[in-house]
């Protein structure tokens, strides 16, 4: 089936029709989420996901390819998006390790990089929650404003607001440490080259 793009969707998908395209690509579709991710549970997880997105954003869809092919799409991005975040996640977690634990470091810079952790995450905690949420996609899951906005279902505009708003809520919370916030910066990107 090829819908073209419009105002309104060509095809309205009730919950029959939508229980009929489930059972027709579920399978399919997790057996490719399961070559990509390498994890049943979690290509299930991802492909239940898809689904459940696609249910909830049926009204404003507008497929330009076939709806298999859309759903490929959704699967492959969605399965790179998760791999994407478990990476950013697991040198965090080596970088935060390293710094903690390394021991030509002075115990001084242990106890600012830790201050400065904790400054962090008290001044996100200060942002309202939209503002936050855009933050850390922008910021630690390095998503571009485009894949936040359809995310989440804004336009990019709203995205850039946001994001400039978080900077400057940060940049007062934590102009105390922005020289050491520079240094941990530059250090964490060395660290993770």
């Amino acid at each position: 089936m090829l819908l073209k793009v419009s105002t309104q969707p060509l095809v309205e998908y009730d919950d029959q029709s939508f229980e009929q395209l489930f059972k027709a690509h579920y399978k399919s579709l997790h057996a490719y989420a399961l070559v990509i991710l390498r994890d049943s549970d979690l290509a299930e997880e991802i492909v239940q996901g898809m689904f459940l997105k696609f249910w909830e954003k049926r009204a404003l869809l507008n497929v330009k390819t076939s709806v298999k092919a859309y759903l490929y799409r959704c699967i492959y991005n969605d399965a790179l998006n998760h791999l994407k975040h478990e990476r950013i996640k697991l040198k965090h977690q080596q970088f935060t390790h390293q710094t903690m634990n390394s021991s030509h470091e002075p115990a001084s810079s242990k106890v600012e990089l830790s201050e400065l952790q904790l400054k962090l995450s008290e001044a996100l905690r200060t942002l309202p929650e939209q503002c936050r949420t855009i933050f850390q996609m922008s910021r630690f899951e390095e998503l571009k404003y485009r894949e936040i906005a359809d995310q989440l279902g804004l336009s990019v505009k709203t995205v850039e607001n946001q994001m400039g708003k978080a900077l400057r809520i940060l940049r007062v919370r934590l102009a105390d440490f922005i020289v050491l916030l520079i240094i941990a910066t530059l250090y964490f990107n060395n660290l993770i080259k």
